[in-house]
């Protein structure tokens, strides 16, 4: 991604890695920094789905994505799994709760919670389903908390049947 982002970079860029065709509506905060080496883009699609979207140079891992939403002030509602593999996440964990446990077999998704989380998740793509206090917050080694405000919006999904 660039420095600046466009409607039509992004719509290619997560169709390439994650396989969704979406159209870009507005971008709310534009490459934000969110760690030393990662930047986030925040944007809301046509059918009104907030999305982030994070890449960057560092390694990143399930976990880390749940941490930095968090600390973004968003409520993940869905994390997308890569192009072509809707069960990235429990295939790594299982793989991951193999070479643990060799010889046990996994008998429920409890015992994967944990290993999921340590798969290697980069770029990766949030379905936001609210901002917890109408500002989403970036990264700034300078700030008290480690994170100050860089926009203000408000949003929150309403589930449908």
């Amino acid at each position: 991604m660039t420095a600046q982002n466009s409607d039509k970079q992004i719509s290619s860029f997560v169709k390439a890695n994650f396989g969704m065709s979406i159209e870009v509506d507005a971008i709310i905060a534009d490459q934000i920094p969110v760690g030393r080496a990662l930047q986030s883009t925040v944007f809301l699609t046509k059918k009104k789905q907030l999305l982030c979207l994070i890449d960057g140079q560092s390694k990143l891992l399930l976990s880390d994505v749940q941490r930095i939403i968090a600390r973004m002030g968003l409520k993940a509602e869905l994390y997308m799994p890569p192009k072509g593999q809707p069960h990235y996440f429990d295939d790594i964990g299982r793989e991951l709760f193999r070479d643990v446990f060799p010889g046990r077999s996994v008998s429920s998704e409890q015992d994967l919670i944990f290993y999921r989380t340590l798969a290697p998740y980069k770029p990766a793509l949030v379905l936001v389903g609210e901002i917890k206090d109408g500002h989403i917050y970036q990264f700034d080694s300078d700030a008290r908390s480690g994170w100050r405000v860089a926009a203000k919006f408000a949003y929150r999904r309403i589930k449908t049947s």
